[in-house]
């Protein structure tokens, strides 16, 4: 792992939380994405080197919604950027790590993705994440 990509938060109103960490961090989000295949809307702030992700539920039955429902708002998970993420997979698989997903998914911010299961990481939500390198033509 090279270094913590970002930190997830889960929020009810995106729109209202980035009035709020805009004003917290004295910055505006660079970006806003929607990510279909997860039921969510992101909103990301870069602070020097770390990121920040919103994550909103468009959906009840999306897993931000079932976070909140069930926590409440706040941290969601950690995000730790690998430079392949198949390798990292397998190596943590073999080290009996559970995998959310058997093959990396695209994400948000241009990322494939792959979530580890909370039980298996004292109760963190641990996504691992590669940037979508684009072929050199």
């Amino acid at each position: 792992m090279k270094n913590v990509e970002h930190i997830g938060i889960a929020v009810r109103d995106l729109e209202a939380a980035e009035k709020l960490f805009g004003t917290l961090f004295n910055t505006q989000p660079y970006k806003r994405e929607a990510v279909a295949s997860e039921f969510v809307e992101t909103s990301f702030f870069q602070i020097n080197q770390t990121k920040i992700e919103l994550l909103e539920a468009t959906n009840s039955d999306s897993a931000i919604a079932k976070f909140i429902e069930k926590k409440g708002e706040g941290f969601h998970h950690i995000a730790f950027e690998v430079e392949d993420i198949l390798s990292e997979m397998e190596r943590l698989k073999s080290e009996g790590f559970i995998l959310l997903n058997d093959k990396p998914k695209k994400g948000a911010d241009n990322k494939l993705v792959c979530f580890l299961h909370p039980k298996g990481t004292n109760g963190m939500l641990i996504e691992l994440c590669q940037e979508i390198k684009k072929p050199h033509l």
